[in-house]
């Protein structure tokens, strides 16, 4: 039987949807805002670049720290830094469209301080027989912040007049990313094991071992993810501002896909079972490609909302999947739960990989065709990504990994590495 999500693990939810919350009220809308001061799709994929390669490059400089020295230090970086975004997002104002680079960067690294942290947080709090529950959780709970957040936004943005819409919500992120730094502080201290290994991700490449094997299958399967993250993380919402002129809309669309997704990852955190996972997802990843079929006909409000529905339904069954077994691989034997830190790692050049990889055909659309039948095109091409996904966890998912001496994560580091008590720095 399932366990339920103790105190700490409720906390990591908590700190989890706040700084979701601060990103989902303004993050939405910073493609729009470059959009509508440049009117360039060029100046957002430059800003979705850096934003990228920065952030990757940032979870693997920050390996040393969230392994030897305070990782909940780290996280609350990632918070100052999104903060400081924003900052200077407000000082600029239009201008921002003229730095989307130096925008991305500063993004970037905040995102990655922010999410090398809290994975490596929430592989410690959370165990196999809780994990599918805590994705569920998480999923729903990111889902409610999507639904009032974007909508709000947008609709303060419509009424106001000029910039005091976006000066509002900006504003508004800056003080909840404040919150989240100080709900950290509520995070137990957990002691610093062992040493960071730089050169471990090229090892697992290297290595001939069945364990590496399956790692290499991972980085396959995570980069074709990264692939379709890379360009609609960012494209839909744009591209539904830009059929409609209306922020609006776009919170409308986002409110609309949030209510879906809370319930699909309601559904799917409650039924979804480690043995259900392989079909789960085989089901998702060809649906997810299907539903962009309709817009060879069409790309307008009506259709855009259709595809937002459909894909909120059948997300869980895609991502969760993936998600939970990563996380059971890293915490199913000695070695794996020493290079926790390096694993995740591992896993978010994989991510960023696939990211930048989406961004090319992208790219050579702004440049060489820039029609719409071209932007379906491209968004099929990179949307099938994860079958390509699938076919590379499908044999990770015959393989049943047991958890390392059948004690949670906190636990096992302290009973593999026996470390001495040591405060944070």
């Amino acid at each position: 039987m399932a366990k339920i999500l103790d105190r700490q693990a409720l906390l990591l939810l908590a700190i989890y949807v706040t700084f979701g919350f601060a990103n989902a009220l303004s993050g939405t809308f910073i493609p729009v805002y470059l959009w509508r001061a440049s009117g360039s799709y060029l100046t957002v994929a430059l800003f979705a670049l850096a934003q990228y390669g920065v952030g990757g490059l940032t979870f693997y400089l920050c390996g040393k720290w969230i392994k030897e020295g305070n990782k909940l230090n780290c996280l609350r970086a990632g918070c100052l830094l999104s903060g400081v975004f924003y900052c200077l997002v407000l000082w600029l104002k239009e201008s921002a469209s003229e730095l989307p680079f130096v925008l991305g960067l500063i993004s970037g690294a905040g995102l990655g301080c922010y999410w090398v942290a809290y994975n490596l947080i929430y592989f410690e709090i959370t165990e196999p027989d809780t994990r599918d529950r805590f994705n569920g959780s998480q999923g729903l709970l990111g889902a409610g912040s999507g639904i009032i957040a974007p909508w709000l936004s947008g609709l303060l943005i419509s009424l106001l007049v000029g910039q005091r819409g976006y000066t509002l919500i900006f504003t508004a992120s800056l003080l909840i990313f404040a919150c989240c730094g100080l709900l950290s502080f509520f995070i137990k201290k957990r002691p610093q094991v062992g040493t960071y290994d730089w050169k471990y991700p090229l090892k697992l490449w290297k290595e001939r071992t069945e364990e590496s094997r399956q790692w290499r299958y991972v980085f396959a399967s995570i980069t074709a993810q990264g692939v379709r993250e890379g360009v609609f993380f960012f494209l839909i919402n744009l591209v539904v501002f830009i059929a409609t002129n209306d922020e609006a809309k776009v919170g409308t669309y986002t409110l609309i896909s949030s209510v879906t997704s809370l319930v699909s990852f309601w559904a799917a955190g409650r039924f979804l079972k480690p043995s259900y996972r392989k079909h789960a997802m085989l089901i998702g990843v060809i649906c997810l490609t299907l539903v962009i079929i309709p817009f060879f006909w069409r790309i307008d409000y009506r259709a855009l909302i259709m595809y937002g529905i459909g894909t909120a339904l059948l997300y869980p069954l895609y991502i969760l999947p993936i998600t939970s077994k990563v996380f059971d691989m890293i915490g199913a034997s000695k070695e794996s739960v020493e290079r926790r830190e390096e694993l995740i790692i591992f896993r978010e050049i994989a991510l960023t990989s696939g990211r930048v990889l989406g961004l090319i055909p992208f790219f050579i659309y702004i440049f060489w065709i820039n029609t719409e039948a071209g932007l379906v095109w491209v968004l099929l091409l990179v949307g099938c990504s994860p079958i390509f996904c699938w076919v590379f966890m499908r044999p990770l998912f015959h393989i049943k990994h047991n958890r390392y001496n059948g004690e949670d994560a906190a636990s096992k580091t302290k009973a593999v590495l026996k470390p001495k008590p040591q405060s944070e720095v």
